[in-house]
This record gives C-alpha cells, sequence and structure tokens, in this order.
C-alpha cells in the first residue's frame, strides 16, 4: 500500500460519520477533492497524503504525534501547517475573525507545499461554495458560524492573494480567482 493508500484509509476512517456545515454530504470529500487538487499539481506522495489528513488534527480527535507515527514527520508538519487553531475556549462565533485573520497571516510562513495544501483546501471550499450558492443564493450564508458574506469574501480572497504570489498564472489559481468573482463580485 503507498503512502496516498494508506492516508486516504486512514481519512476515511478518523473521518466517518461526519457530515458537511449544513449538509448531509460526507464529509470525507472534501479532504478527497483537496488531495485531487494537489495530486494535480506534485507527484510527492507526502505532500498528497497530507492533503488528504488536512483536517484529521484540525476536526477530530487524532493527535499529531499520531499522524508522525502512521505517516512520518513531515507529513505531520504539513498537516499542522494546514491546521487551524479552533480556540477550543472561546465560541466559534466570537473567535471567527481571530481564526481567520491568524491563518492569512500564517502563509506568509509556510514553505511551498505547504502552501499548496492550502490551495487544495481552499479551492476545494470554494468549489462547494460556489455549487451550493448556485442552489441557495445568500441564505448558504446562514449555515456558517460566521453569517456575514463579506467577510467570507474578504477571507478567501486575502488567502487568493497570498497563495497567487506562490503559484501564479496555474489553472488552480485561476479557478480560484473565478469561483471568488462568481461568488464575491
Amino acid at each position: 500500500m503507498t503512502a496516498v493508500e494508506k492516508a486516504i484509509g486512514f481519512a476515511v476512517t478518523a473521518h466517518a460519520g461526519m457530515k458537511r456545515k449544513g449538509k448531509n454530504r460526507p464529509y470525507i470529500l472534501h479532504p478527497v477533492e483537496a488531495m485531487t487538487i494537489v495530486a494535480g499539481m506534485t507527484d510527492d506522495e507526502e505532500v498528497i497524503a497530507a492533503a488528504v489528513l488536512h483536517d484529521v488534527v484540525e476536526d477530530t480527535d487524532i493527535s499529531p504525534e499520531r499522524i508522525a507515527e502512521e505517516f512520518g514527520e513531515r507529513v505531520r508538519d504539513l498537516v499542522m501547517a494546514e491546521s487551524e487553531d479552533k480556540m477550543r475556549d472561546v465560541p466559534l462565533e466570537a473567535s471567527w475573525m481571530e481564526r481567520k485573520q491568524a491563518t492569512i497571516d500564517h502563509l506568509d510562513t509556510l514553505g511551498r507545499e505547504a502552501k499548496l495544501i492550502c490551495l487544495g483546501d481552499k479551492l476545494a471550499n470554494m468549489r462547494e461554495i460556489h455549487r451550493d450558492y448556485e442552489l441557495l443564493g445568500d441564505r448558504l450564508w446562514e449555515r456558517f458560524n460566521q453569517r456575514d458574506k463579506a467577510l467570507h469574501g474578504w477571507y478567501y480572497k486575502a488567502i487568493c492573494d497570498k497563495l497567487e504570489k506562490e503559484f501564479p498564472g496555474t489553472k488552480a489559481i485561476r479557478e480560484y480567482r473565478e469561483l471568488l468573482n462568481a461568488v464575491f463580485s
């Protein structure tokens, strides 16, 4: 079994029973889509494995140490670079701006591989946001802790601006920018 195959199985088990916010869609489809985007831009199996694992520590009870045991320190470090501090001692609504600004600022400290995983994650999110926006319009924002569409636009645009410096002109960045314009312009 390859590292990527093992990571897919691990992620499926870790996210078992989880659903996307406000939907009946299995959560695992998001990390698989992010992984597919990343796999279209690199052959590095550890980076691809980290892409499918990117939400395991953030959203489940799997520890960073367990990721290192199963996949090695590099994969753990890549997963942790993409993991948001949920500030669990503060209500999600109250910490939203602080968490998102920290994510934007953190991008400046990341290497290319971690930024690639971020691109896969955020492009997968924007694809889903766009699909759902086409169906629901502004009712879409009701499913999120932060219900202000303009703030979501600020966040995703800021991420895109930073990632565009690392991946200028790539198909993934062009698609991300098109989706941003379709949803937030």
